[in-house]
């Protein structure tokens, strides 16, 4: 069988394509969801990072589509290789949202919105920022202002996640006035705010997370992590592919 071709963003041929699947057996107004997911994308997202989008919904992605993929939970059947980011067979990036763990101050909109906007800028999870010749920042575009307590950015009465700018990737001294979060609450590059998080990676060795406050590392060490990019970082394995499904007999 032909492999598809790999989708790149940035190319001439239109936006990328990103199939929204439901999986999870819960009912997430896939509708209403997806246009928000768009509508905030095309209208916060897209002027600041640059790259064009296009979601839509579907139970049979098409094989050179990348996809935002809603499960019930991380030990879900069907939700193969946890602990380590995916491929699809088409060779397109894949993010998981898992509807079970999350909570009130978490919606499905908040989470999506993180995972989409985060696959977008690194589909991978292999981007670093250098902020010195020691230490290397992940390219995570949500970590750092997750649970933004400043105030909630929101689309058709949906919450949308806050994200940084390109100018916090850069360690160089900004002029006054340069935002480094959509909310505008960081000051400088590599901050994070009460609640968030970064993964850094010191003289090329292991990677470790740093944390905002002691209560954000013990809500963190709560939290169901195998399946997410963070653990994927942190790992020494390589991407692996979605596994076909068996037939039915």
């Amino acid at each position: 069988m032909k492999r598809a071709k790999r989708a790149l963003l940035g190319r001439t041929g239109g936006p990328i394509r990103i199939a929204c699947v439901n999986r999870s057996g819960a009912d997430l107004r896939m509708k209403q969801l997806t246009a928000a997911l768009q509508k905030f994308y095309d209208k916060h997202f897209l002027p600041v990072w640059g790259y064009a989008v296009k979601l839509y919904i579907t139970q049979e992605p098409k094989p050179s589509d990348w996809q935002l993929v809603y499960y019930k939970h991380p030990d879900q059947k069907g939700v193969k290789e946890l602990g380590r980011h995916q491929l699809t067979r088409g060779y397109q990036p894949i993010s998981k949202v898992f509807v079970e763990k999350l909570s009130a101050d978490e919606p499905v909109s908040l989470a999506a919105s993180h995972e989409l906007f985060e696959m977008v800028i690194d589909p991978l999870a292999n981007l670093w920022a250098q902020k010195s010749n020691r230490t290397l920042y992940a390219y995570e575009v949500c970590d750092a202002v997750e649970e933004d307590k400043h105030g909630s950015l929101m689309q058709d009465g949906m919450r949308m996640s806050n994200f940084v700018y390109p100018a916090w990737f850069e360690p160089i001294d900004h002029p006054p006035g340069t935002k480094f979060d959509h909310l505008g609450t960081l000051k400088e590059p590599f901050s994070m705010n009460e609640g968030g998080y970064v993964i850094k990676k010191v003289d090329g060795k292991k990677v470790t997370k740093q944390f905002s406050s002691d209560k954000k590392k013990r809500r963190f060490a709560k939290e169901v992590r195998h399946g997410h990019r963070s653990e994927f970082r942190a790992g020494k394995k390589h991407h692996t592919l979605m596994r076909r499904p068996k037939a039915s007999r």
